[in-house]
């Protein structure tokens, strides 16, 4: 679709494998280009306090970038008790919970920080590959604001949490 190429080589069973992929350099600038844009856009509300929860430590800490590059104070968490420790100390403004992490699921954070008192006004974001209609009932049951299902853009996320941003150019989507 943007007019690259996949070359896939390997010597043989047991020697390994490499992957080449190539774009054209004018992708690779435009992309560049509105990270560049991304990184000095205006923000229309306050930057906030978020913490993104997500076994998939990638996953999390790509969001995690993405939403810094718009302004946004950052924590990360890869379990359920770990988000439920760091949001304690950090007390977010959003937090974007993964349902199905280890040892407390996001339904049970979600649930055990809305029982604490400076849990209520959190936005709570279920950003999960779980998107079933039993799915967002269990979510909104739990006490989130908004059930997301993967992937989403960080546009619409902020665009949850009362953050509108600004764009000149949109970047090319990779």
């Amino acid at each position: 679709m943007h007019g690259g190429r996949v070359e896939a080589r390997s010597a043989g069973v047991g020697q390994g494998s490499e992957f080449i992929v190539s774009l054209p350099g004018s992708l690779m600038r435009d992309t560049r280009k509105g990270l560049e844009e991304r990184s000095s856009d205006s923000i229309t509300a306050a930057s906030l306090r978020v913490l993104i929860a997500d076994d998939n430590q990638d996953g999390a800490e790509a969001l995690g970038l993405l939403m810094e590059i718009y302004g946004h104070e950052v924590h990360l968490a890869h379990s359920g008790a770990e988000a439920l420790e760091v949001a304690s100390q950090f007390r977010p403004d959003v937090g974007i919970l993964d349902i199905g992490m280890p040892d407390l699921d996001g339904y049970e954070v979600a649930k055990r920080i809305r029982h604490e008192a400076w849990g209520t006004p959190i936005t709570l974001i279920a950003l999960t590959g779980w998107g079933q209609d039993n799915d967002k009932r269990l979510a909104h049951a739990a006490g989130f604001d908004h059930h997301v299902t993967k992937p989403a853009s960080p546009e619409h996320l902020c665009a949850l949490f009362g953050v509108r941003i600004n764009h000149q150019h949109d970047a090319a989507k990779v």
